[in-house]
């Protein structure tokens, strides 16, 4: 059996190979977004998802690369490994694929102990690679990232989502800030931020659950970026699909104020 040290990312390679050749002929297609049943975390399964999560449990198994996977769709499963969990979202941002907008994300965090180690997101799209490994960095196709420099929320852009009856603490934010997108794949926006193409990410929904965000998580960190829940506090995840929760992720000179406007 493989050792996770050993054996991670080049293991999450060869996924992310495998799951873009199966899954990019579907993307945009009826068949791909065949709704096929309900996952473990209570939304539709698509066709597309199940491909992918399959794909990704065979080869896990496969080289016993963790104890326990939660996956979007499965939910909570042994893997047969020696220790560790991995947080899987097979296809982060399936609207995108389904829609063929290219964003969207294979997503892997792998955590001992309730600490999240090593991180993986790619886009299935255009083939970017986003990595960390805890203390050791974050990196796009293997050249060091960091986040952003902008202080000022006058020339940030920021990625905002939000419910309904929650327009007036959003636009509070939105009023002071330069530029405001959403992108639809969390994991890769979390991403983004670690790399300073966005100066931050918040989400107010209460609907991320652990493995939408695990991986992004750890390489926004390790860009040097600040990852808390809407109170300032560092980030929780229940482990499991079920439990949602909110999320500001920014390049750390910004984090007090969104905090504050979001009061």
């Amino acid at each position: 059996m493989v050792a996770i040290s050993m054996d991670f990312f080049s293991a999450c390679n060869s996924m992310a190979v495998t799951v873009r050749n199966a899954i990019t002929p579907l993307c945009g297609t009826e068949e791909g977004g065949r709704v096929i049943g309900i996952g473990a975390d209570g939304t539709p399964t698509k066709y597309i998802d199940k491909v992918a999560e399959d794909i990704i449990i065979a080869i896990l198994r496969e080289y016993g690369l963790c104890k326990t996977l939660i996956s979007e769709e499965i939910g909570k499963i042994s893997i047969g490994g020696d220790k560790g969990t991995i947080f899987l979202d097979p296809v982060d941002g399936t609207y995108n694929a389904t829609m063929s907008i290219p964003f969207y994300a294979l997503s892997i965090a792998y955590a001992e102990e309730g600490h999240i180690l090593q991180a993986f997101v790619h886009n299935l799209a255009t083939g970017e690679i986003f990595t960390a490994k805890k203390g050791e960095g974050a990196f796009l196709n293997g050249h060091l990232i960091s986040v952003s420099p902008t202080s000022d929320l006058q020339t940030s852009a920021m990625s905002i989502y939000g419910k309904h009856f929650q327009q007036d603490r959003i636009f509070n934010l939105m009023q002071k800030i330069r530029r405001f997108r959403q992108f639809g794949a969390s994991a890769l926006e979390i991403s983004y931020v670690a790399a300073g193409r966005i100066d931050g990410f918040v989400d107010l929904r209460k609907t991320l659950r652990v493995t939408d965000a695990a991986a992004g998580v750890l390489i926004c960190e390790e860009a040097g970026g600040i990852v808390t829940d809407l109170d300032g506090r560092p980030i929780s995840f229940a482990d499991e699909v079920t439990i949602g929760t909110c999320l500001i992720a920014t390049n750390g000179h910004l984090h007090r104020k969104v905090i504050e406007y979001l009061r």
